[in-house]
């Protein structure tokens, strides 16, 4: 009975498949954004990519708030890329 309400507890602390794959879309685009800043000496890309690889540990499992700040720090690449 115990291990039933172990996996019932894991269950729920697991995020959802949408935050799973926003995580990577996001962390991909931040590593792209990442290389592209270092390789042509752009260091607003490069940060901008470091933070879309890393938010998603330090927001929680809110899948909201990880598109809603990932579409916004990509927004900035956008802006920041050609300057």
């Amino acid at each position: 009975m115990e291990e039933q309400q172990l996996l019932g507890l894991l269950w729920t602390m697991l995020p959802s498949t949408s935050y799973i794959l926003g995580s990577l879309l996001f962390g991909m685009v931040g590593f792209v954004a990442y290389r592209y800043g270092k390789k042509n000496q752009r260091p607003r890309c490069k940060w901008l990519g470091v933070a879309l690889m890393f938010y998603p540990y330090l927001i929680g499992s809110d899948t909201r708030l990880l598109y809603l700040l990932g579409t916004a720090l990509c927004a900035a690449l956008y802006v920041y890329i050609d300057e």
